[in-house]
């Protein structure tokens, strides 16, 4: 199993350059293919809006639209120059959520930026994480608005609850912990029990992850507050000086609004490093 075929979504945002960068690290670290897509989100129009609105001002919207792809192109360009990986620009048109999903599918892993909020920049989609982690059937990595992240998974903290999710995403991850210098499992507030976290938390999933040559390092964490999970994730993150998280997304399919559980949205609020989403 290796990561060789990698998507990053593309937007006008301030933050798609340094996601951008991200994605080529991760590239050029696992030899990976990369491809960056970007959906120019131009909405059908009915006769009655057109109507109101009048043809100048649709043409407008739809030539800022397409500037804006051509500047985030100009952005890829330059960056794949100098980049030295095998590389390609993808250009749909559409809604973003469904354009991404459907490229993703065929991809080892899909990049994304996380939700701005206050922003909705063009090319972009504020749900868009949802949307991927729920449907398209492959782990995404959802990359901070704010800062550099030089580093593609080097020191990993593995989030690990002993869940469907959880045991999804640590095999999702394989490719990027075989390749981590240091890998840490931490487990909060286990579940005892064979349906739990067995006689000791942890210790199933490193073995098995030894066995991949993956030698992760068990903590375990108590908390009186189990609606602090995700905070306790934040700072185990800064303790362990990670560049990067793996964890399963929680939630429920009945639910679509709400499928992102208290601490996936948490994380995903106040994340700080690079997340690995996989259900």
């Amino acid at each position: 199993m290796a990561l060789k075929d990698i998507l990053v979504h593309m937007d006008s945002s301030p933050a798609a350059p340094a996601r951008l960068d991200y994605a080529i690290h991760l590239a050029r670290k696992h030899g990976a293919h990369l491809a960056a897509l970007y959906v120019v989100a131009i909405a059908p129009i009915h006769q009655y809006t057109e109507a109101d609105l009048g043809p100048e001002l649709i043409e407008a919207h739809d030539k800022f639209m397409r500037e804006s792809a051509a500047q985030a192109k100009a952005v890829f360009d330059a960056r794949i120059q100098a980049a030295g990986i095998a590389a390609e620009w993808r250009q749909a048109e559409g809604a973003v959520p469904e354009m991404v999903t459907l490229h993703a599918r065929y991809a080892d892993v899909v990049v994304l930026g996380q939700r701005m909020k206050d922003r909705l920049d063009a090319g972009a989609a504020p749900e868009l994480p949802d949307h991927v982690v729920l449907d398209v059937g492959r782990p995404a990595i959802v990359v901070p608005a704010a800062g550099s992240f030089e580093r593609a998974g080097e020191r990993v903290l593995v989030a690990w609850n002993a869940s469907r999710a959880a045991a999804r995403a640590a095999n999702d991850a394989l490719p990027i912990l075989e390749a981590a210098s240091d890998v840490r499992i931490l487990v909060i507030n286990p579940e005892p029990g064979i349906m739990g976290h067995g006689e000791l938390p942890g210790a199933d999933i490193a073995t098995h992850l030894a066995r991949h040559n993956i030698h992760g390092e068990v903590v375990q964490v108590n908390i009186s507050d189990r609606s602090q999970v995700g905070d306790e994730l934040l700072k185990q993150i800064a303790a362990f000086s990670a560049d990067f998280m793996v964890m399963g997304s929680y939630g429920s399919f009945r639910l679509r609004e709400l499928v992102f559980g208290g601490v996936t949205r948490r994380i995903l609020e106040a994340m700080t490093v690079p997340i690995f989403l996989s259900r």
